[in-house]
């Protein structure tokens, strides 16, 4: 079984950058970070990769296809960078969501990185209404959990959480750990993501964690308003807080927020807990 291991999420301001140095001297910034604090998991937000639209010239008056048509000159260095930062720093990065072009259609994807190996890509399942009625993003691919040395981590992307079989189908997979990557522009949205996240937490007894982007970015209209707060998430049960929450961010302030996830209280809980959600599961059909 893994071992115990501190994790980090982002509670991610989308920033105007001048030049892609920048960029990658201010997300190398963010990684050392959590590496230093001794955080093995970093987990970024959905879209956060929507920041770099500020490198384009003229993107203010782009309408929202041609920035997302624009976007795909950043894909491959987007990647490249986090990979070669997981590298450098011997951490394994949920990376920021990036509307990537596939196929004709763009998907939501966000790439899982470890140190010593290929990118895991992970597509959001389920569109938001404002992603499939005014800004074209399609439906990804179902995917099971990454296995890495952490264990098997499934991905949730924002409003895929709010869905209970699709994470459903993760913890059948093995997945210990549901990493949530979010962005949200209301309050009410936000709550709406976490109450998702506390509740796949308890049904299937397994850690979740929200990362959000924060802070308002009015030249990126696609993320214009961010609110939201990074959250660490378990089942209300044996070994774990009564209310369920390892670790909670303040609402709206950039930084990361960390907390230990250890496998085996996940198993114990899954095994010994008060009550069994995760293997009383099929009994509700």
């Amino acid at each position: 079984m893994p071992s115990r291991f501190k994790a980090a999420a982002a509670q991610y301001p989308i920033t105007a950058y001048r030049s892609w140095r920048e960029y990658a001297e201010a997300l190398e910034g963010w990684v050392a970070a959590g590496a230093q604090a001794g955080a093995r998991l970093l987990v970024f937000p959905e879209y956060a990769a929507m920041e770099l639209i500020s490198l384009v010239p003229g993107h203010r008056n782009l309408t929202l296809a041609d920035q997302l048509a624009a976007m795909q000159d950043f894909a491959a260095p987007y990647l490249d960078l986090h990979c070669s930062l997981a590298r450098t720093y011997g951490v394994h990065i949920l990376a920021g969501s990036f509307p990537v072009k596939r196929d004709g259609l763009f998907r939501n994807a966000a790439a899982f990185i470890s140190p010593d190996g290929p990118p895991a890509i992970r597509e959001k399942r389920i569109m938001t209404r404002f992603e499939r009625e005014e800004w074209g993003i399609s439906p990804g691919e179902d995917a099971p959990p990454v296995e890495c040395e952490l264990g098997r981590i499934g991905v949730a992307i924002c409003y895929d959480s709010e869905f209970p079989l699709l994470v459903r189908r993760q913890a059948e997979a093995g997945a210990q750990v549901i990493l949530a990557p979010s962005c949200t522009d209301t309050l009410a949205g936000y709550w709406r993501v976490r109450i998702a996240c506390q509740a796949r937490a308890l049904e299937n007894q397994c850690i979740v964690v929200q990362a959000p982007t924060v802070g308002r970015a009015d030249w990126c209209p696609a993320v214009d308003e961010n609110i939201g707060a990074a959250g660490f998430f378990a089942p209300p049960d044996s070994g774990f807080p009564d209310n369920g929450v390892l670790a909670l961010g303040e609402l709206n302030k950039p930084g990361w927020i960390y907390a230990d996830i250890d496998p085996a209280a996940i198993a114990a809980v899954r095994t010994e807990g008060k009550v069994l959600n995760h293997k009383h599961w099929p009994e509700q059909f």
